[in-house]
């Protein structure tokens, strides 16, 4: 495969995170991706981390959400971003999920005219425009990056929003440079995104191959296939209970994820996440994401790729360099 990137959760130290991504990009890795998802990391500060110790791999956040950072402060933050790393940056932004944003008081409605509005003011004010824009969600009057030491000239910053629903998947084809695919789904689910993807880009004149598709792929490798498959069972039974975005797409029967959530807490301990894991089996496993040997999770990536997938971005379990080393480019 020729592209291939590095996703970055909070399981290893932001140290090792830099490592990692220098690690990445010496074995031809075209990006690092940070995530921000439930409330243990930001994903700019480890952004802009590994932005100071490498050269060439791009850096994107996989991703932030629009509901908690100002729009000014959002474009502040990525202009910033791309003084430390010029053209190398990726704004990859979602809707978010209940229950964690209701639970921190967010009410998360119309979250397709949200995106909307947030994708536009961004891409204008990163465009170095001078903005007044009067939505629903954001208002802004006469507003600008005003840049007085450094760089004027606008940004090539590109947006790409985690879409996992139809609705979000059509808004990405009309508005956005890509779409983050989810992970935790099987390969059959992109043949629904790609339509729905594609549905976007008619609309705003463009086709699907406009579109850039990385798909986040969680990747458990070990030579011991059994080590491999438990690796990923456990974060399965988290996903499966405490995200119903990721839960709903992945085809997995609602029995199963009533059963899962009546044992997982918020947060849900370890001990609650071992309890629950036999309820996720070795085929569901297998389904959902690449786990195994080298070569089975090489063939399993594959299967992303070959449904529209154009940049898989693994997400490691067990040890990072040896999935590092197993596709890396060079």
């Amino acid at each position: 495969m020729d592209r291939v990137a590095l996703y970055l959760q909070d399981a290893h130290p932001i140290r090792e995170g830099m490592e990692l991504a220098r690690y990445a990009e010496q074995r031809g890795f075209e990006a690092v991706w940070q995530a921000e998802s439930r409330l243990v990391r930001d994903a700019i500060v480890p952004m802009a981390a590994y932005a100071a110790v490498t050269d060439t791999i791009k850096i994107g956040s996989g991703v932030i959400n629009n509901w908690t950072r100002n729009i000014g402060l959002l474009a502040a933050t990525f202009l910033t971003l791309d003084d430390l790393a010029p053209n190398r940056i990726i704004c990859g932004i979602g809707a978010w999920w209940d229950p964690l944003a209701r639970n921190v008081g967010i009410q998360r409605r119309k979250p397709l005219l949200a995106m909307r509005e947030t994708v536009t003011v961004l891409k204008r004010l990163l465009a170095m425009e001078r903005v007044t824009f009067h939505g629903e969600f954001h208002h802004v009057d006469g507003i600008e990056l005003d840049v007085v030491h450094g760089r004027r000239e606008p940004r090539n910053v590109p947006i790409y929003i985690g879409a996992t629903g139809p609705k979000m998947m059509e808004l990405t084809g009309e508005i956005a440079d890509g779409a983050v695919l989810n992970y935790c789904v099987p390969p059959e689910y992109n043949d629904i995104a790609m339509k729905h993807l594609e549905i976007g880009a008619r609309r705003a004149g463009r086709s699907l191959d406009d579109i850039d598709r990385p798909q986040l792929v969680v990747c458990s490798v070990d030579h011991d296939r059994q080590k491999a498959l438990d690796g990923a069972r456990g974060l399965l039974t988290q996903y499966l209970a405490q995200q119903p975005h990721i839960a709903k797409a992945s085809g997995v029967s609602e029995e199963v994820v009533r059963k899962i959530q009546s044992i997982l807490g918020w947060p849900a301990t370890k001990e609650q996440i071992r309890q629950a894991m036999p309820l996720v089996p070795d085929d569901l496993v297998q389904r959902i994401t690449a786990s195994g040997t080298p070569d089975e999770v090489k063939a399993k990536v594959q299967e992303y790729i070959d449904r529209g997938c154009t940049c898989p971005i693994l997400y490691p379990l067990g040890d990072p360099k040896l999935m590092i080393d197993i596709f890396a480019t060079r």
